[in-house]
């Protein structure tokens, strides 16, 4: 199965917007997204995007995923969080055996994953596979997801030996079927409070050999049965684009709730404030920050489908370097409409608060640390002997 024009997900972002701005307060109340906006999701074709063909799925670009978690962000952060990390988690369940890949798209290819991306757990080898108890904090979207994914480190024998790196064991991932896990209410934040984010419980889970891979395979985009682009693409080129996408849709949301508020507003002296120069000064920096905030996503995201072709040494570090500080400027562009609103800004029914706590919630990711990122394209810039230019 091939194809050849837009995917899903081009054509039904709008709608799911609209359904999950609509849904957004009951998100915030529930922490967790309503059914309603998990169906959207679904049905929308997020969690196929990134599937194999051979299960029914689009095997899409990173560019049309990037833009299109955008859209849904505009209308609910979490929802455009949500969006993003389900069709992320498709694409490393096609780093499974064909068996697992399988098993995981039996029923078609709009299976929800969760994945939990940071090693926890205790893991132990049996006949025909593996014994896996812990617990996995933060796994967005664990309530909906029809598996999970979960990451642990394993003994350093066998093939995974080599996986391994300074001292540490290697990592694979374990996928979980929803019978076989329970979820801790363990989610109560001040932003991004509608994703869900519990923390994943296994209580000695037996996990076939099919149905785990090494962490190292996703590392270097080793798929084992696709020669589709999206599933050679290593994790560097790709590790804080799922964290990135919805952050420029909630930027754009934060940015028209301001306006269409501003637009109504009056100062004490009766004046309009949206005729006011600084007003409009407001708005022109915070627009133009968050479309320089989305050219580097897209750039990166063009580097990751083939269409742009920097020396692997730069894109390497230059990507991540620059979805950090994309994130940086949405922060910044949100801050400053947020400053502007004034008291009545702060009032919990207001849309831009709501944008502003996710925002800055969200930008704490570790794959959006700019200190981190920064450091690195640093280190590549100004070894001795750099092959690449800087540019």
């Amino acid at each position: 199965m091939s194809y050849d024009g837009p995917t899903t997900i081009v054509h039904k972002a709008a709608q799911v917007a609209e359904t999950a701005a609509r849904c957004a307060d009951e998100a915030e109340r529930a922490r967790r997204l309503s059914p309603e906006v998990v169906d959207a999701v679904r049905e929308a074709g997020f969690a196929r995007h990134f599937v194999p063909a051979a299960y029914g799925g689009e095997t899409g670009s990173f560019t049309e995923l990037t833009r299109a978690v955008a859209v849904v962000g505009a209308g609910c952060t979490s929802a455009g969080w949500a969006a993003s990390l389900a069709a992320y988690a498709g694409r490393y369940a096609a780093y499974l055996p064909e068996k697992g890949q399988t098993e995981i798209w039996a029923d078609g290819p709009d299976a929800l994953l969760a994945a939990a991306l940071m090693p926890a757990g205790t893991v132990r080898r049996v006949s025909g596979g593996w014994r896996l108890s812990g617990e996995w904090k933060y796994i967005s979207g664990v309530h909906c997801a029809d598996w999970a994914l979960a990451c642990a480190p394993v003994p350093a024998d066998g093939p995974d030996a080599a996986a391994g790196s300074g001292g540490r064991p290697p990592v694979r991932y374990f996928a979980v079927p929803r019978a076989d896990y329970t979820v801790a209410d363990s989610w109560n934040p001040v932003g991004m409070r509608g994703t869900g984010s519990d923390t994943l419980v296994l209580d000695d889970v037996f996990v076939p050999e099919h149905r785990t891979l090494a962490r190292a395979d996703v590392h270097e985009g080793r798929a084992p049965a696709s020669d589709a682009r999206c599933h050679l693409v290593p994790m560097y080129a790709v590790n804080a684009l799922p964290f990135a996408g919805p952050l420029v849709g909630a930027a754009r949301g934060a940015l028209r709730a301001w306006t269409a508020r501003t637009g109504t507003r009056v100062d004490r002296r009766g004046h309009a404030v949206a005729e006011q120069s600084a007003t409009q000064v407001v708005l022109a920096r915070s627009a133009a920050e968050t479309d320089a905030a989305e050219l580097l996503l897209h750039r990166t995201a063009a580097v990751a489908d083939g269409t742009l072709t920097p020396p692997a040494a730069e894109a390497a570090v230059r990507g991540p370097r620059d979805l950090a500080l994309a994130v940086e400027l949405l922060v910044g562009a949100v801050d400053r409409v947020f400053r502007a609103s004034g008291t009545s800004g702060q009032d919990l029914a207001d849309p831009v608060q709501r944008f502003w706590r996710d925002l800055n919630s969200a930008a704490s990711h570790v794959a959006l640390s700019m200190e981190t990122t920064g450091a690195a394209y640093g280190a590549w810039a100004l070894a001795d002997g750099a092959a690449e230019p800087v540019r």
